[in-house]
């Protein structure tokens, strides 16, 4: 649910995996496709509809204003880092950047979700049931049937293709320094599909005793803002310890791909997030 609500302004940050050309384009988009996310969640009324797509604007006004430009300074960090060699540290530190800003996007959409709460109706809760229930079968049709050697292949090909936005082609060596590091990672797709469950059922257990009117948004707002918490931050102290060490792992993952990385390489990169934060720049306020 977090993830959903908060695509409007994370859509700036999606667009660094894509071609640069096209984040301008989506994130001028970003209320629009936000709501066509979330419809395809609850299956919105006309009410709703209009009253989500008015809430999404707004979210998307303060973001460009209050947490664009911050995009825009850790981009010329980066551009400054990315010549050299880079340690997991310096890689992890990027990730605690956009934490807070997802920290501070949850803080926004929390009277949007608790005004919303209240609107919905049974027959969506049992919709975003189902719509659950397909979400994880995808994931073990992605990541737990097949082969295991199809499962690697497919985890390497889509980190290549990653890589490769940023850096340009890779050499043979460097896919095999990705091909090593996430055949020995610590990922373990059934444990993370067990935390994407708990918090499935964390949010059907917090939206059912507040729809149909049952709670105003004032009274919403806490168990909205308890379960973006247990969200962030779950309450099982296994996965939080699982993910430390998968964050930790996949630092140390970036940093050897980009260590093995050739100075043209390196060059591409800085070239990258130049246009990214031109990009961002041009969508910020004009006193960016």
């Amino acid at each position: 649910m977090l993830r959903i609500i908060g695509l409007a302004a994370l859509l700036a940050l999606a667009g660094l995996l894509t071609a640069c050309s096209a984040v301008k384009l989506a994130y001028n988009q970003a209320p629009e496709l936000a709501y066509l996310q979330l419809d395809g969640y609850f299956d919105f009324s006309d009410a709703q509809t209009a009253r989500v797509k008015d809430e999404l604007a707004k979210v998307h006004r303060w973001h460009r204003s209050t947490q664009l430009p911050a995009y825009g300074d850790l981009l010329k960090k980066w551009q400054a880092l990315l010549p050299g060699d880079l340690d997991e540290a310096q890689v992890c530190s990027a990730g605690d950047e956009l934490r807070k800003s997802l920290v501070a996007i949850s803080s926004r959409t929390e009277s949007m979700v608790a005004e919303l709460a209240g609107t919905l109706g049974a027959d969506q809760l049992t919709f975003l049931e189902r719509k659950f229930a397909k979400l994880n079968r995808d994931y073990q049709k992605d990541f737990l049937e097949g082969s295991a050697p199809a499962r690697l292949d497919k985890r390497v090909k889509k980190a290549v293709s990653r890589a490769e936005m940023l850096y340009g082609t890779l050499e043979e060596r460097q896919v095999a320094v990705l091909r090593r590091q996430i055949s020995q990672s610590v990922f373990d797709a059934r444990l993370s599909l067990i935390e994407k469950q708990r918090r499935q059922q964390d949010a059907l257990q917090t939206l059912a005793p507040l729809i149909g009117g049952a709670a105003t948004a004032v009274q919403s707002r806490p168990a909205i803002r308890s379960y973006f918490e247990r969200s962030l931050h779950s309450p099982n102290p296994a996965h939080r310890s699982y993910q430390e060490r998968l964050t930790r792992d996949s630092c140390k993952t970036l940093a050897l791909l980009h260590n093995s990385t050739t100075a043209a390489q390196r060059a591409k990169a800085v070239e990258t997030l130049g246009e990214y934060a031109q990009d961002f720049r041009i969508l910020a306020p004009k006193d960016f």
